[in-house]
């Protein structure tokens, strides 16, 4: 059976540079960037090579790129590092009710130890609304933090607009996930007033286990680790070398190939959703707007019935989606994302993720809707039977 994945936002293969980069510096490069001879010299030499590289890449200085075990570890030490650095600015923190866990998480358990946070609501189209930050905002706000592109619906937020307008905010601290819109669309720390972003490496065809967190100069963080003072004291721990080095390769070639790849997504993306709109069963979660929405992630609902099921059923066809997050994908309860956006429980029990990549084709797409074509109608039939 042909096995066709469409669960790129879960996690991606390595381009084959990627492994042979990382192959080979893990075999003849295995000094500790930390000892003093030349072992340690020429690691320390490539670990720094691989942040300019990402930094070039994202428009930014090396001393800005801070490397961590992924998105997670970056979101954690984002949130929590700004918050007990400078809990005396203020107690207030905003983010969305959408975030990935790894963000929402954080936020929850310092709304346990005494934060006050607001979760910010998104509308139909999953999108956060300008006027509802402006709102929300107090004098003892610290930090604004909202993901670039949602994991689970690929809706755009509206970033750069957010990030114009706290420019007159600047003692408040500006985070953004970027998981899932590095690589895919256009982002620019600098000139969108992003004070902290969010990458890890496997949603880009790197290894997993690495990743950044984009720190702009002069702000200040504390470390979630106790060590060596790696990082500049922000991340201890020896460094994972082949994984820099490869993320750096993966970065690099991703981001060269961006405009190019976003264009040709776009186009499996409407050819997609234009088979989806014409099943009657399915519902496509998000906005009918292109351009709200990132190329690589399409969302649809077959109410009435669980994900779980729909998941496996494609699955038996050789296709393979993923409902929520891969984080979440494993719980039975609606998704939260779809319940924010105002849909009922039945919608939000049964949504399906489907996330693309260059590496497909137009006949790949073709596959995939004919093999939901016919999932669709098989469940038809169980669903009405006593």
């Amino acid at each position: 059976m042909t096995v066709l994945y469409f669960d790129h936002s879960a996690t991606t293969p390595p381009y084959d540079e990627v492994v042979e980069a990382f192959a080979e510096v893990m075999k003849k490069h295995y000094g500790n960037p930390s000892s003093l001879h030349h072992l340690g010299m020429e690691a320390e030499r490539l670990v720094n090579r691989a942040r300019e590289v990402i930094a070039l890449s994202l428009g930014v200085k090396p001393a800005e790129i801070v490397f961590t075990s992924g998105g997670t570890e970056s979101n954690n030490l984002a949130v929590k590092g700004i918050v007990n650095k400078y809990a005396h600015r203020g107690n207030h923190l905003i983010t969305t009710m959408i975030e990935h866990p790894s963000v929402l998480r954080c936020f929850q358990e310092l709304e346990k130890e005494g934060a006050q946070v607001t979760y910010l609501p998104v509308d139909r189209t999953g999108s956060v609304r300008l006027e509802d930050l402006q709102k929300s905002l107090t004098d003892e706000t610290l930090l604004v933090s909202i993901m670039h592109v949602n994991n689970e619906m690929g809706r755009i937020q509206p970033i750069a607009e957010i990030g114009n307008w706290l420019k007159q905010y600047p003692r408040i601290v500006f985070h953004v996930d970027a998981v899932q819109s590095v690589g895919k669309i256009p982002i620019n720390p600098g000139a969108w007033r992003i004070d902290m972003l969010t990458v890890s490496a496997h949603k880009i065809r790197g290894p997993k286990g690495i990743g950044f967190l984009y720190k702009r100069e002069g702000l200040l963080l504390n470390p979630l680790l106790s060590g060596g003072g790696q990082e500049n004291g922000l991340r201890s721990g020896t460094e994972n070398v082949p994984a820099i080095v490869a993320m750096a390769k993966a970065v690099r070639m991703t981001m060269e190939q961006q405009s190019e790849h976003m264009r040709y997504m776009y186009g499996l993306r409407n050819k997609l959703t234009t088979i989806l709109h014409s099943i009657p069963e399915l519902v496509l979660n998000g906005s009918d707007r292109e351009s709200d929405m990132a190329p690589q992630i399409v969302n649809v609902s077959f109410p009435g019935m669980k994900s779980e099921v729909v998941i496996h059923a494609l699955e038996s066809k050789g296709i393979m989606v993923s409902s929520q997050s891969a984080c979440s994908s494993g719980e039975e309860r609606p998704s939260r994302v779809l319940l924010a956006m105002g849909h009922p429980a039945e919608r939000a029990r049964s949504g399906i993720r489907i996330s693309l990549s260059p590496m497909h084709t137009p006949k790949d797409i073709d596959l995939l809707g004919r093999a939901i074509r016919e999932v669709v109608q098989e469940l038809k039939q169980t669903m009405r039977l006593p």
